[in-house]
């Protein structure tokens, strides 16, 4: 065998390493290959996988779970009259129809400093109910909340962004008959909110209890009317939809969303609040223009003064566009004017359906008539009311009206739960006094037929009291509010009809220019200023003095008067050498002490 037959085991060992580099790049090509393979592999399955979901859009559908933009809504309330928490609890209805979960809370019950920096991540949506009470201030349940949330509003340890991410909408309940301080709670609370950094979701609503010049004839209407819009808005915000405000925000509302009601065009976006354009949050307004002078200084940088003309022109020029537009369209911007010339009735839907639950049989647009329980026991041959007694008034044939359920004030003591409307002037329709006595008399006797079959009637008492020999025009309101009172007691007395009124001594020149009447009471339901302050809560800033002026108006009348003295336990009944020097004032005839036990 030669040389070249002899098999040398080395020789393939030396060509593979002479040739390493080639076998390790071929071994990297072909792992890069499988890579690749097993990826195509994989993505295919994943796009089958997502053809197979019904209504997937587009091949980008995520798998994830649906993201929640709103959890739930929490209703909070601060009621003194109950009022409030009627709304949260129709609120919260409506919002159930959503199907989200809702929480009504008692603002009493609630600790803000413990739990309201929790509502900034459950993303619950916080509604507020508030009630103006006394001289602006909130009722008793939302005292607390109130001077907590100031506090931390002008307190700099907080600052600006301790509420960031609270979403929140205010409604406030109040009587613009109390023009100095209309609503002031919910304006306050609005604005400490925002003070916080809390946004708004809708434009701060206003309930206004005066029917004359609510916006939409009475306070549940106007709470309606900002109940639907709030329900809108969490429709909107359940969908994911953010709708940034744009900061052309003015008068409580917001050029963004509501296009038509705002003052400012869309050429001043971000020019004065940039904060709320940064967040892009849905929101309706900002709250800077309910802000004093001081507060919008610290909450936002100077503007420089060659700005303002820049900032100023614009805004003049489209408010006389605005008002151009709204008057050729026929809008006038004035309730009172844009009413009917005679005037708003009276009486409101919500305010019939309660009176007709207590008892009254209404008349007209502002009077009504109810049957004295003392009137029911003389028909059974019972004891009469304290008028029988002292005046040989017979109570089976005294019919109890009013021709104003319209009052100047809101007694603490008040039986009718403040359902009745307030004014300092009438400003509603007239009706005619023929037409009250006629539907008083008339709706007197329905009343009185209704009573026929009870057990223990006496007939000629039945008989007799379907014949009106005496009026008590204490029924419920300001009697004397009635443009056209002196022809009502004149038709009275015609009709052989003895006048008793009661009158609760806010209108001297009204006592003054009264037509005599068979007896004139005064409601003497304090002795002090403050105390008549605290228990009438009168409308009149000059409540005193009237006060005063109608005790002295009552001493110069040549006819029977009254002192009625209402005594409201734990409130004045310590005051009586003050009740004695108001009784040498006004030198009644007759001292009546009337007792009022629950407040």
């Amino acid at each position: 065998m030669g040389p070249l037959d002899v098999w040398d085991f080395s020789s393939p060992l030396l060509l593979l390493w002479m040739n390493r580099f080639y076998i390790y790049l071929g071994c990297a090509l072909g792992v890069t290959l499988w890579i690749c393979v097993q990826v195509v592999i994989k993505k295919q399955v994943i796009r089958s996988q997502e053809k197979s979901v019904p209504g997937a859009p587009d091949s980008s559908f995520s798998l994830q779970k649906k993201q929640t933009h709103v959890s739930g809504v929490k209703i909070f309330y601060g009621s003194q009259t109950g009022t409030a928490k009627g709304f949260a609890v129709t609120l919260a209805k409506a919002v159930t129809s959503l199907d989200l979960p809702v929480a009504i809370i008692n603002l009493k019950d609630y600790d803000p400093d413990d739990n309201l920096i929790g509502e900034i991540t459950s993303k619950n949506v916080c509604a507020f109910l508030v009630a103006t009470y006394t001289d602006g201030h909130p009722t008793e349940s939302a005292e607390w909340f109130c001077k907590w949330l100031e506090e931390a509003a002008n307190d700099f340890r907080f600052g600006k962004t301790y509420l960031k991410g609270l979403r929140y909408a205010v409604f406030g309940l109040g009587d613009s008959a109390y023009q100095s301080h209309f609503n002031k709670v919910s304006t306050n609370v609005d604005k400490w909110l925002w003070m916080l950094g809390a946004q708004r979701v809708l434009t701060r609503g206003e309930g206004d209890r005066n029917a004359v010049q609510s916006k939409h004839g009475s306070i549940e209407a106007d709470f309606t009317t900002w109940k639907t819009k709030f329900i809108s808005r969490l429709q909107t915000l359940q969908s994911g939809e953010k709708k940034a405000c744009s900061g052309d925000c003015k008068k409580g509302k917001c050029e963004t969303t509501q296009p038509d009601s705002g003052e400012m065009g869309p050429h001043l976006q971000g020019k004065l609040h940039p904060r709320d354009v940064e967040e892009e949050e849905p929101c309706e307004s900002s709250s800077e223009e309910e802000l004093g002078t001081q507060d919008y200084q610290s909450l936002n940088s100077l503007v420089d003064v060659e700005d303002l003309g820049n900032i100023m022109s614009p805004m003049k020029k489209e408010k006389r566009e605005k008002a151009q537009q709204e008057e050729k369209a026929g809008v006038n911007r004035n309730p009172e004017k844009s009413a009917d010339s005679e005037g708003r009735a009276m009486i409101t839907p919500a305010l019939r359906e309660a009176l007709t639950k207590q008892g009254y049989q209404l008349i007209g647009s502002h009077s009504g008539v109810k049957l004295c329980r003392w009137t029911k026991s003389m028909l059974r041959g019972r004891g009469g009311c304290y008028k029988h007694t002292f005046y040989g008034i017979e109570s089976h044939r005294c019919m109890e009206a009013t021709p104003s359920l319209a009052c100047a004030n809101k007694c603490v003591f008040c039986w009718r739960h403040h359902t009745n409307p307030v004014g300092t002037e009438w400003r509603w329709k007239v009706d005619q006094p023929e037409l009250i006595l006629k539907e008083a008399i008339e709706n007197h006797q329905n009343m009185i037929k209704q009573f026929k079959g009870v057990p223990g009637l006496k007939a000629e008492r039945f008989e007799e009291g379907m014949e009106v020999k005496h009026c008590a025009l204490s029924l419920v309101g300001e009697p004397i509010m009635y443009p056209e009172i002196n022809r009502l007691l004149k038709l009275l007395h015609q009709h052989g009809i003895s006048s008793f009124l009661v009158t609760n001594a806010q209108f001297p020149e009204e006592i003054r220019n009264l037509r005599p009447v068979t007896q004139l009471y005064v409601s003497v339901d304090a002795s002090t200023k403050d105390s008549l302050k605290k228990i009438d809560r009168p409308l009149f800033k000059d409540f005193w003095q009237r006060f005063l002026d109608s005790l002295k108006a009552l001493a110069a009348k040549q006819q029977r008067t009254v002192y009625r003295l209402t005594l409201v336990k734990c409130w004045n009944v310590e005051e009586l050498q003050a009740y004695a020097e108001l009784v040498s004032l006004g030198n009644p005839d007759f001292i009546e002490v009337k007792m009022s036990l629950v407040v």
